[in-house]
């Protein structure tokens, strides 16, 4: 089982865990794609390493044809994306490590199930101690505010 974990740098909020038997470049692309009907965005940025679903051509084109960097860690620097390597430590350590993941969609349920307490139950210092779902209604309210 492979997972694609989706992170927003400034809320820590996760986007989207996919779980699927491998990765590709074109799960990233349909995951990208699924990100965008439902947030209407696409980042500027996407932070990856060098692993092979993310040095395929089909990420590599829907990145261009969007107008988005793609910016690869170096090889063997962990700290060159610290805030995902955080993430990843805490999602093995709070959940694959603590359910027996039965099938494809258990391990999908138990994990989103994961993935939405954290975004909207857990609180991190590095946010103040707000959730990542609060300090995402916090940047919403005050774009309103600008509008």
């Amino acid at each position: 089982m492979r997972a694609l974990t989706v992170v927003d740098n400034f809320s820590r909020q996760c986007l989207a865990i996919h779980v699927g038997q491998s990765l590709k470049g074109e799960d990233v692309v349909a995951a990208m794609q699924r990100l965008h009907q439902q947030l209407g965005l696409v980042p500027e940025r996407i932070q990856v390493d060098k692993g092979s679903a993310f040095i395929s051509k089909a990420l590599d084109r829907w990145a261009c044809d969007r107008h988005v960097t793609l910016d690869f860690s170096r090889p063997g620097k962990p700290t060159d994306n610290p805030c995902i390597e955080s993430f990843n430590g805490g999602f093995r350590d709070e959940c694959l490590n603590v359910h027996w993941l039965l099938s494809l969609p258990d391990a999908q349920e138990k994990i989103e199930h994961w993935r939405q307490d954290y975004n909207g139950f857990r609180p991190h210092s590095s946010l103040q101690n707000l959730t990542p779902g609060e300090v995402v209604a916090a940047a919403t309210t005050v774009e309103l505010q600008n509008a």
